[in-house]
């Protein structure tokens, strides 16, 4: 996929687009300081299942709900509700966590 962008591919300091005064400025992670405290929803989709509301009511401990997903397929990880990249379920220290794997682009969240 050559509209991917791996994570090492980031770095603490990164160019932007020049100003109207025709300067370029350097940035900084720093300089998103301002923002470090506002909160964000994160969720890590591992599939989707569609019941009704009886079958909903059926569900009881120990019971196994299929999901649209294979094992070990790529889960989806959404910010404030908006796909911002894929990644891999992995255990760390006895509990579950995420890997990105893929950063999503705008325009490319089809798919």
């Amino acid at each position: 996929m050559a509209d991917e962008l791996k994570l090492d591919e980031f770095t603490s300091t990164s160019l932007v687009p020049a100003p109207s005064n025709g300067e370029i400025e350097e940035k900084t992670a720093g300089d998103l300081a301002p923002v470090f405290d506002v909160p964000v929803n994160i969720s890590a989709v591992l599939g989707r299942a569609h019941l009704s509301v009886a079958q909903l009511l059926q569900l009881s401990q120990g019971s196994v709900l299929e999901l649209d997903r294979k094992v070990g397929e790529a889960i989806d990880i959404y910010v404030n509700n908006r796909l911002v990249a894929r990644g891999e379920v992995v255990v760390v220290e006895d509990r579950l966590g995420v890997t990105m794997t893929e950063i999503i682009k705008d325009g490319d969240a089809a798919g």
